[in-house]
């Protein structure tokens, strides 16, 4: 589905996006998905991360096909009444797509908790209707899910902490962390890393990282999450503020002098290439835990292949808890209900336990993580092809 988005910005001039809804498969149940407002987005890249997802939404155990959507849209430096605006037009055009049992999308890169508001808002004025999940990550307000925030990062960490204690034997006390994007993905993954008595080494942003050289403190959490989501800020406009070091033009994955014992890719696609995957086993990496889709290249992917003894999880499988819970915010349409923050948070430790043990199961004698996640989502997919009748 391709689509125009005409916009007025806030010097009356009219603009135009295009928009984009990639409804890849609907074997497991209705199509779902996030949204991503991006300059870099078009249709080809949603098809690639449309069909991750379907192996992704397999792994949760719940009733969820796979697709993905977006637009080529810059939320960075738009006012609030030109991303609204965006937001309500691009509605106006994906609205008759969208119902509880067909497709269901939620947020990605550019799309928070404020621009599903405004769709959200945009669809009931459309529609006359409430209490639909046609959306994912909703506030609190009308229909969202306690934990949906917190649920992509915190769910990467509980998987990382399953896979280091039953493949290492240790705990992540002391492990000195990396960390990419500065987003949702890597603000919940750097808290509930610092809860575990992790060290949390880097974050960053498209200009640049910031480097704890003694891990990431509370109030440089606090001071990060407050840039990100309220003021709209870059890092590098926060470094005074913070304990870290801000260094230009760089990521973590190009850093020759940080030491690192775990990596957390959490910004986008195609982030680690084979040079960044070599320099991270060349620092002694004990694992790789993807918390973006698809971050890593398939260069990047054999160099870490070629060392089976280094833990890598793929994203659709470590990250999958965002999406998990997107799920169980549909169930909580469904039924009219709101469940209470610790039922969530304790679904979603379930759910990623659950996928470690798909993952463990599926690898078989000797093969890796990664192996056994692919295994797992494409076999759930093709069985159920095949008793619906859609193999022949």
């Amino acid at each position: 589905i391709s689509f125009r988005v005409p916009w007025m910005d806030d010097q009356g001039n009219q603009r135009f996006n295009r928009g984009w809804r990639v409804e890849f498969s609907s074997v497991l149940g209705p199509y779902k998905g996030g949204l991503r407002f991006h300059p870099t987005v078009n249709d080809g890249i949603l098809k690639f991360l449309g069909f991750e997802q379907i192996f992704k939404n397999a792994l949760t155990g719940l009733p969820m096909g796979g697709g993905k959507g977006g637009s080529d849209f810059d939320p960075k430096g738009k006012s609030e009444g030109e991303v609204r605006r965006f937001c309500e037009s691009f509605m106006t055009e994906l609205h008759r797509y969208l119902h509880p049992s067909t497709d269901v999308p939620a947020g990605d890169i550019g799309v928070g908790g404020r621009e599903i508001g405004y769709m959200y808002g945009q669809y009931k004025r459309l529609t006359n209707k409430h209490g639909e999940g046609v959306l994912t990550g909703k506030s609190l307000l009308f229909g969202g899910s306690p934990f949906r925030p917190e649920a992509t990062g915190y769910g990467l960490i509980y998987i990382a902490k399953l896979a280091v204690e039953k493949r290492l034997g240790r705990t992540l006390e002391g492990m000195r962390c990396a960390i990419s994007g500065s987003g949702n993905v890597a603000q919940f993954a750097s808290k509930k890393l610092m809860e575990f008595g992790a060290k949390v080494m880097t974050v960053s942003d498209s200009n640049g990282v910031l480097v704890f050289d003694d891990g990431m403190t509370e109030n440089d959490w606090k001071v990060i999450e407050k840039a990100k989501n309220v003021d709209r800020l870059r890092l590098r406009q926060i470094e005074k503020e913070v304990t870290g070091r801000y260094i230009p033009n760089e990521s973590p994955w190009t850093l020759n002098d940080t030491p690192y014992d775990l990596a957390f890719p959490s910004a986008t696609q195609n982030e680690i290439d084979g040079k960044g995957a070599e320099l991270l086993l060349s620092k002694g990496v004990l694992g790789v835990f993807e918390g973006a889709n698809l971050p890593t290249t398939i260069k990047g992917q054999e160099v870490f292949r070629a060392k089976p003894d280094v833990i890598y999880i793929p994203g659709k499988a470590a990250n999958a808890g965002g999406v998990g819970v997107s799920g169980l915010e549909m169930c909580q349409n469904a039924q009219r209900l709101q469940w209470r923050p610790e039922e969530v948070d304790n679904k979603l430790k379930k759910m990623m336990e659950d996928i470690y043990d798909q993952m463990e199961t599926s690898s078989g004698k000797g093969d890796t993580l990664e192996a056994g996640a692919n295994r797992a989502g494409f076999l759930k997919v093709a069985k159920a092809m095949e008793e619906l009748g859609w193999l022949y």
